[in-house]
């Protein structure tokens, strides 16, 4: 018996019907001379890891443009020629069906099905863009995430992340029309950006450097709750021993990089960029002492933003013997453990915010994150560091928790759902910033929402007042 496509799965297809070929994976074209032996062409293919090469004949007229694909060699080597001796303009197939690159994808679809073809020429004007395949673009269809993921893996120049980098915005507007759960879409946002991030650092990095090295994300990218760009934090572990001439300058290069793909630099210099996080594991594990031990200002905001990295190229077990040395050193620190976990509580509501809610003609902003998001993450991670809780996610945080019964079922469950309808609130607020041409902020008016945000905005706000008070007793706050 067939089974019905999943909600999310019907959703997908829905979002095909404002998707363009553009948008769909193009593959770039292979050429090769008509006049060129298919053994030869074969041997082409075979080094590029292709299936596919676009033929240039010359004629009388000028030259004409062809497609030579495996189905070809097969009915090929049916012929008496031997494959050496034919040259693949014998063997190719001309007068290519071609579609332009801002055509809708239905429109591709029902010339593959009218043309009995398997793939089309894409255009943009008079420019060949590459080639859309059937495959290609049925898994378009099924995942979008999947297209871009391709994009990543196959980029041989910082040009061709950059493109895919593009792709993700583009795809998390696409999954946020079709309906998608807050949290699926932040998980796989955050695998593409892992994987832009290391294949970033494998074309600029060389062996040796990727090797003896353990490059991190951080912050909310650490956690996997990035969904839209926002400001980089990175750092990189060094093997003890290990030095590169070159580090300075390809760590100024990947931050240029990531910057130029919209992923903005860090005000506060959180980056490869800054010696203090790029440095080796010894050197580190005396600024984690220091963060701790030590008397500045800024250590529980550097140890909090470090607490949620993630490894995503080179030598992990670099970033596990940090932490490893962050709980030994950390053992017995109440004192400090309660100064990182005071910054939960550290923004008021503001006066009459309950009311401001309610009110038609408010126009004073709250800010989602200082007021929703932040306490709850910070809370949580708090509570984490605190108990040796290992995972990175909130969510996973938060469910380890409850299990260990350090935070009870119910304010996890309430914790949980007001930090994704917070996330869900802001990615809306974002998305419509975006596409009016204003810069994503986390600023909200409280009049300009609707009536079921607004309440549900009041009772995410009260799960958060009632998570702070927790916080504050647990951790002697009103002590200090």
């Amino acid at each position: 018996m067939p089974t019905s496509r999943g909600p999310e799965s019907q959703r997908e297809m829905l979002s095909l019907v404002t998707a363009r070929v553009r948008d769909a994976y193009v593959r770039k074209p292979f050429y090769v001379d008509g006049s060129l032996d298919l053994v030869s062409v074969c041997r082409l293919l075979s080094q590029q890891g292709l299936t596919v090469a676009l033929v240039k004949d010359a004629t009388e007229d000028g030259e004409r443009l062809g497609i030579f694909t495996t189905t070809d060699l097969r009915d090929a080597l049916l012929r008496d020629v031997p494959p050496a001796s034919l040259a693949v303009r014998e063997v190719s197939r001309f007068g290519l069906i071609e579609i332009d690159a801002d055509a809708e994808l239905f429109e591709a679809l029902w010339l593959m099905v009218r043309h009995r073809v398997h793939r089309l020429l894409v255009r943009d004007g008079d420019q060949v863009l590459g080639v859309l395949g059937q495959l290609d673009l049925v898994s378009f269809v099924a995942n979008h995430s999947h297209i871009v993921a391709v994009q990543i893996d196959e980029a041989e120049s910082v040009a061709d992340l950059k493109a895919a980098a593009q792709r993700i915005d583009a795809m998390v507007g696409l999954l946020h029309d079709g309906g998608i759960k807050i949290e699926r879409i932040a998980r796989l946002v955050g695998e593409l950006n892992h994987r832009l991030f290391a294949r970033l650092w494998g074309l600029l990095a060389p062996p040796e450097l990727v090797a003896n090295s353990c490059l991190l994300v951080m912050g909310s990218e650490g956690r996997g709750e990035q969904i839209l760009k926002t400001d980089q934090d990175n750092a990189l572990l060094l093997r003890d021993g290990f030095e590169h001439p070159r580090l300075a300058e390809i760590a100024a290069n990947f931050n240029a990089a990531l910057a130029e793909f919209g992923y903005p630099p860090c005000p506060g210099q959180i980056m490869l960029t800054n010696p203090m996080w790029r440095a080796t594991v010894s050197s580190f594990r005396e600024t984690l002492r220091e963060w701790i031990y030590g008397h500045s200002a800024d250590g529980p905001m550097h140890l909090a933003i470090f607490y949620d990295a993630a490894a995503v190229a080179g030598d992990a077990s670099l970033l596990r013997e940090v932490r490893e040395h962050l709980e030994r050193i950390l053992a017995g620190g109440d004192a400090f453990l309660a100064r990182f976990a005071a910054a939960a509580d550290q923004f008021d509501e503001p006066q009459r915010w309950w009311q401001r809610l309610t009110a038609r003609n408010d126009e004073q902003p709250l800010d989602l994150k200082k007021l929703g998001t932040f306490p709850i993450v910070h809370g949580v991670r708090a509570l984490s560091l605190q108990h040796g809780v290992h995972e990175s996610g909130t969510a996973d945080r938060l469910r380890r928790l409850v299990e260990r019964e350090i935070v009870e079922p119910e304010l996890g469950r309430d914790l949980l759902e007001a930090l994704h309808y917070l996330m869900a609130l802001k990615l809306r607020h974002q998305l419509r910033q975006r596409a009016q041409g204003e810069v994503p902020s986390n600023l909200v008016i409280a009049s300009e929402l609707s009536t079921m945000d607004r309440d549900q905005l009041k009772d995410a706000l009260a799960i958060n007042k009632r998570f702070r008070a927790l916080l504050r007793q647990r951790f002697r706050l009103d002590a200090l």
